[in-house]
């Protein structure tokens, strides 16, 4: 009997892997010798992504040099190589910002202005496009007819641009580079920023890129971890670049840093902060610009031009809190700060003279977000607690309703329609009014096959989702 115990857990460890876990934290289990979607996405090497990106990569080596990579202090691990096709190839006719990275305008998961139909049984979403992608977290970034999104091919981390209508590549940056998290799996976990015609990236294990938006060529690239002489966390980097006037903000776990948008120079280091999985916010409170992180110690705020410690709070509970999710800004002196132990508090900041006081209004534990991000809509958040949609009272935490399973999903509000738009975690694409008064599902439709946890783009009438294993774009019906 001894001999079977210590045998079955060996042979099945023999027999079987774990991919990655659920949002819940259940393990995947799959055959050692099936091939997952990266390693059949891998298998196309030989034209990859397809036969068109492989001619166009052709005719490029013969009429366009590729970027240069030369390594020195600011470059990546081994250099960063370029494949792109020929400019003819690259649609730029719009080359107007669209969704500018991260959570779209203020990091807010809103969008302001689009009016969709929601009967999707007489007007369903029209599948676009569909292609293989590889592992990752990262969302999509929209510069006129083109989309920015991260992933990870092999040994090398992807900054990859698509065309938004058709879904065909434009350009690839590679960084020699991988991340290995047994628990989320392998890939980049932040989303790309546009500012003016570059589009800068932070990869999974710390490679800061600028880039020129039309062509993939490297403007610059830093090392923050080594920079600050710091060590990659097991999972990984997971800061979305925030552009301020001149510098690009990141979080190097905990602590926030600011280079140069020129040329890529350090600019200020913030204080320690412990670990956080957040991305930098910007607010302006009592009229100073300043960049708020949460962290595993607190809440800070550094003053954006010089990253000079403005304020912390401290998260005031013995839980273990690993802050996740964006900050919401309310207004000129409130914020909204989210976390899966002690679930949402609001602050209200003031400044007296040089002083800053942080005043805790309340702290509910009606919704924790984990790692899905949070609403703002009328005086009330919508978000994740857990597995299940929520709605808290922003004047005193109370919920209003809980109900709704779509998995540790992702979502974005349609404010002139009072919708969520929620893409869950099983791949399904799901409309929920966006109203205190209780739970309702207007529409669901399944959308992608997979684990999926990134974050939905809506632009004009053209949604984005993605996942580890593929993306795709619809086309949803526009109130007239």
């Amino acid at each position: 009997m001894i001999a079977v115990a210590i045998v079955l857990p060996c042979a099945g460890a023999l027999l079987l892997r774990i991919p990655g876990v659920a949002g819940n934290g259940v393990a995947a289990f799959a055959w050692r010798w099936t091939e997952t979607p990266e390693q059949r996405l891998l298998g196309r090497a030989d034209e990859p992504p397809d036969t068109i990106l492989r001619e166009r990569v052709e005719t490029a080596k013969a009429s366009t040099a590729a970027a240069p990579a030369a390594d020195g202090p600011d470059s990546p691990v081994g250099g960063a190589t370029l494949v792109r096709p020929p400019a003819t190839a690259i649609e730029t006719a719009a080359s107007a910002i669209r969704w500018a990275g991260f959570r779209g305008v203020d990091r807010a998961g809103r969008v302001p202005g689009v009016r969709i139909e929601t009967d999707w049984a007489a007007s369903p979403p029209a599948a676009l496009w569909r292609r293989p992608v590889g592992p990752g977290w990262a969302s999509f970034a929209v510069r006129g007819n083109v989309l920015y999104t991260q992933e990870q091919r092999g040994d090398e981390e992807i900054v990859a641009a698509y065309s938004l209508t058709t879904g065909e590549p434009v350009w690839r940056h590679q960084d020699r580079v991988r991340l290995n998290d047994p628990m989320g799996g392998p890939g980049p976990r932040a989303t790309p920023t546009l500012s003016g015609d570059r589009v800068y990236t932070f990869g999974s294990t710390g490679v800061l890129n600028a880039l020129d938006a039309e062509t993939g060529s490297r403007v610059w690239s830093r090392n923050p971890p080594t920079d600050l002489d710091t060590t990659i966390p097991t999972w990984g980097y997971s800061s979305s670049p925030l552009i301020v006037d001149d510098l690009v903000v990141v979080a190097v776990g905990g602590t926030l840093a600011a280079y140069a948008v020129a040329d890529g120079q350090p600019r200020w280091v913030g204080p320690a902060g412990g670990d956080s999985y957040s991305s930098p916010q910007l607010a302006s409170i009592d009229g100073v610009s300043q960049v708020v992180l949460p962290t595993t110690t607190g809440t800070m705020s550094v003053a954006a031009a010089t990253g000079k410690a403005l304020w912390t709070q401290p998260w005031n509970t013995r839980l273990p809190v690993m802050p996740i999710v964006q900050p919401a800004v309310l207004d000129g002196s409130t914020l909204l700060i989210g976390d899966n132990s002690s679930g949402l508090r609001r602050l209200a900041v003031s400044r007296r003279d040089t002083a800053w006081t942080v005043d805790e209004r309340w702290v509910s534990n009606r919704l924790k977000p984990y790692f899905n991000d949070f609403v703002v809509h009328r005086g009330h958040a919508y978000g994740f607690d857990g597995a299940i949609l929520a709605a808290v009272d922003l004047a005193n935490g109370e919920r209003k309703w809980k109900g709704g399973r779509y998995g540790q999903g992702q979502l974005v509000l349609l404010p002139d329609q009072d919708v969520l738009l929620v893409l869950s975690e099983d791949g399904d694409l799901a409309l929920v009014q966006a109203v205190p008064e209780g739970l309702t599902e207007i529409a669901r439709v399944p959308a992608l096959s997979g684990k999926t946890w990134n974050h939905p783009v809506l632009v004009g009438d053209i949604l984005l989702v993605r996942n580890g294993e593929e993306m795709a774009a619809f086309r949803l019906a526009l109130v007239r």
